[in-house]
């Protein structure tokens, strides 16, 4: 995983600092912060496992109570959500953004990767699951396959689920995330984790929903939990309200476009007064595409317009008796939710805010092949782009809301000239609903007989074309517009295609013109002069709140600073199998967004009789085919920033440990590969002013090397040594150049024990084994 460089100032001269500070204070309210009760195990509870890191201490109560402590230190609401998740915590320890935790999620989705895990799960030597509540799995990716293959593992994914009492959702019933979602497992208020990036979905309900890997999964089967780390969380505030012609699609367009990588590997939470106009289908949208934008989790408020949301179903649920809804979604549900939300502290510490004023905002479409790029409707339309296909699928906007605004656009159509509009011709319009009762809704309101009849073509409730499976793929040379979550080349169809993203009316509306056009309802304000965003809360700033935000923002660096320690003699404690030091020589392959593709090659992976050598031989050919050649056995890799972008393929940490690399190093890393990385047992480690020394004395025009003829991958003569014990990075510029010693986070003992044990799912079947002979001996 990551372990950042922290802040080495002396508390003394903060300590002052603060009290100065202190007698200017207008206003700092410390609210109590949650700490979860202790309720007893019912008799059919399995009892916890009694040994390692990840033991859970005590069963947690649904209502938020107070932290008594003599230091109540604010929360945001991502912290508190984790607290009542996180298990195994030292007596009135309060979580912070950072901290590495152990968490037991309330619920945990697989879907066609259900297997996979299962014969993880099995291979940890686990027999049971460890809480059936816990899981759901829903069929939902490769549902139009219907080779013998495929239906095999299907049948073998429903009857383990049978066997083991898990929550099981058939192919057709819809997408897991929206499943989730309506049949209230992603509860406000709670942690749920899926094996599939889009697990922030569940934030657009209040519920922080985050993407874990497969052994992480096979975890949560085996012993109900897993490691996680605290991101950074980031604000996101909302203000002014869409005008008509305005989606939450052009939103999360516009912002991934607009901010990029500011909020890369953190947590959001949206908030402001913008918010509460938001519909919970919206939020969803923006809560879902946030993984796009970089971040692990995208949470909305459980705010007013939630409580209606939650209502409505809990009203549909009580009078249909076939509704399995009515298991989860009730009103005394409802009621227990709201008679004490939880909400950030007013003086919560956030590592940054960013600000977007909806009132500006026009639609815009991203790409075309990247999230990153994003321009406004009005200027795409001159340009008369010809669309070849037309997609309305996915997760993202395939609810009975996102197909009544594009069915909208044809009943606009047939108002205007008396006749039923068609597609235009030459273009092929798919159509797919997020689940099966959200197709129903837009059958019964005839928004789905309105597309049939424009000349959609219907597919099952599931993922198809958005991740390149079934009917509808783009083919050589063709454009294709869709309302779905991600546009990377290749991700719809072929490599040789051209993918825009937009919300349901400018797809419907493209594909009945032939060409990337809009319905034609959003009209600009006057003086309109660009969209409004920017840092910090978008509001005007006033004394108070300059004075409020100084003072926490030293606040937390003052207890951060404590907290860790304070002086270079500390120690870390090293558990038995792991290592004091690590060493080697620096190999340097200078590139930025390094992906995973270009560490393990895709042809490779999905190939399960790979040998290691031949593993190590692919690692990172496909970024380097000399890296093979020059790379040696305890070189220590050194990468830029976003090292491990892309899909969330376990080999591209296993090759390099193939390649007998013991550590990576890079100025970040991203999420899915970091968790890769601890999993399988490569540790990494980020340290920037590295990547800063190395490209000042190997890349830049004024070194000795020529920048026109830089190396992807180089041997440096540099070396760098880890010393885990004393959390200090020492690096030695060559034999007779500068050597010099930067700080590092401690490693925890969490993450020590996975991967002294050879990784997580290693380390899960040794608590098995464990919690076995502790069964055997009391029996």
């Amino acid at each position: 995983m990551t372990y950042r460089p922290f802040w080495s100032l002396g508390t003394r001269s903060l300590g002052l600092a603060r009290r100065r500070l202190l007698c200017t204070r207008i206003r700092h309210h410390l609210r109590p912060v949650p700490l979860p009760s202790i309720i007893t195990t019912s008799p059919s509870t399995p009892a916890p496992i009694q040994h390692g890191v990840f033991t859970s201490q005590r069963r947690y109560a649904s209502s938020f109570t107070p932290i008594s402590s003599e230091r109540q230190t604010p929360q945001t609401l991502t912290e508190k959500i984790v607290q009542r998740y996180a298990v195994g915590l030292p007596e009135g320890k309060v979580v912070r953004s950072g901290d590495y935790i152990s968490i037991s999620p309330e619920r945990c989705m697989t879907h066609d990767n259900s297997w996979p895990v299962a014969s993880k799960f099995m291979a940890m030597g686990a027999t049971r699951v460890r809480n059936p509540q816990q899981i759901v799995c829903a069929l939902d990716h490769d549902i139009q396959n219907t080779s013998e293959s495929n239906l095999r593992k299907y049948q073998q994914i429903e009857a383990f689920a049978k066997q083991h009492g898990l929550s099981f959702w058939p192919a057709g019933r819809g997408i897991g995330h929206q499943i989730m979602v309506e049949e209230g497992f992603a509860w406000p208020g709670t942690m749920a984790v899926a094996s599939d990036s889009h697990s922030n979905h569940y934030g657009g309900v209040g519920c922080l929903g985050t993407p874990v890997v497969r052994t992480d999964a096979a975890s949560i089967w085996a012993t109900s939990r897993t490691w996680w780390q605290i991101p950074p969380i980031a604000k996101v505030n909302f203000i002014g309200t869409l005008p008509v012609g305005v989606t939450g699609k052009d939103v999360i367009v516009a912002l991934c476009a607009l901010f990029k990588d500011d909020v890369l590997n953190h947590a959001i939470e949206f908030a402001g007064p913008g918010v509460e106009h938001l519909p919970i289908d919206t939020r969803l949208t923006i809560a879902n595409m946030s993984t796009e934008w970089g971040a692990l989790s995208g949470l909305f408020p459980i705010d007013r317009m939630l409580e209606r949301w939650l209502r409505y179903k809990a009203t549909e649920a009580a009078m249909s008796p076939d509704r399995t809804t009515r298991q989860r979604i009730t009103h005394e549900r409802v009621d227990e939710l709201f008679a004490n939300p939880p909400t950030a502290d007013p003086d919560a510490v956030y590592a940054k805010q960013l600000y977007l004023n909806l009132s500006t905002l026009s639609p815009h479409v991203s790409g075309p092949n990247s999230v990153k790029v994003a321009t406004p409707l009005n200027e795409l339309i001159p340009q008369k782009i010809k669309i070849d296909r037309a997609y309305i699928v996915s997760c993202t906007n395939s609810r009975a809301s996102d197909l009544a605004a594009a069915a909208k656009v044809f009943k606009d159509a047939a108002k205007a000239t008396g006749t039923t509009p068609k597609i235009a011709e030459g273009v092929k319009f798919y159509i797919a609903a997020a689940s099966a009762p959200e197709q129903e809704y837009a059958e019964a309101s005839g928004d789905w007989q309105t597309l049939i009849d424009a000349g959609a073509q219907p597919l099952p409730a599931g993922c198809g074309p958005c991740i390149g499976l079934g009917t509808g793929l783009l083919e050589d040379g063709e454009v294709g517009i869709s309302a779905s979550n991600r546009n990377f080349v290749g991700r719809m169809g072929s490599r040789n295609s051209l993918t825009y993203l937009g919300s349901p009316e400018v797809v419907a509306a493209s594909a009945l013109s032939g060409i990337i056009s809009g319905p034609g309802t959003y009209q600009a304000p006057e003086n309109w002069s660009g969209i409004e965003h920017g840092f910090g809360t978008g509001m005007e700033n006033t004394t108070e709140s300059k004075l409020s935000n100084i003072v926490q923002q030293l606040d937390s660096l003052i207890e951060r600073v404590e907290s860790a320690g304070g002086t270079s003699e500390s120690s870390t404690e090293i558990l038995p199998g792991f290592p004091e030091k690590i060493s080697g020589e620096i190999l340097f392959c200078d590139a930025d967004n390094i992906n995973t593709d270009g560490i393990y090659p895709g042809k490779l992976t999905y190939q399960d009789n790979v040998s290691k050598e031949d593993m190590a031989r692919a690692a990172m050919s496909n970024y380097d085919p000399e890296f093979n050649v020059i790379a040696k056995p305890n070189d220590i890799l050194v990468a830029g920033y976003n090292f491990g972008c892309g899909s969330s393929r376990e080999q591209a940490a296993t090759a390099l440990l193939a390649k007998q690399i013991p550590l990576v190093v890079a100025g970040s890393f991203g999420n899915i590969f970091a968790r890769n990385s601890i999993n399988n047992a490569l540790l990494s480690l980020e340290v920037p002013r590295l990547i800063t020394r190395l490209r000042a004395r190997f890349s830049s025009p004024s070194s000795s090397t020529d920048a026109t003829q830089r190396q992807p991958t180089r041997r440096t003569g540099w070396t760098l040594t880890w010393d885990v014990k004393h959390s200090v990075v020492e690096v030695q510029e060559g034999e007779n150049g500068e050597k010099w010693t930067e700080k590092v986070g401690e490693l925890p003992a969490t993450v020590q024990a996975v991967i002294a044990a050879g990784g997580l799912e290693a380390w899960c079947k040794e608590e098995i084994k464990k919690a076995e002979t502790t069964t055997t001996t009391t029996a």
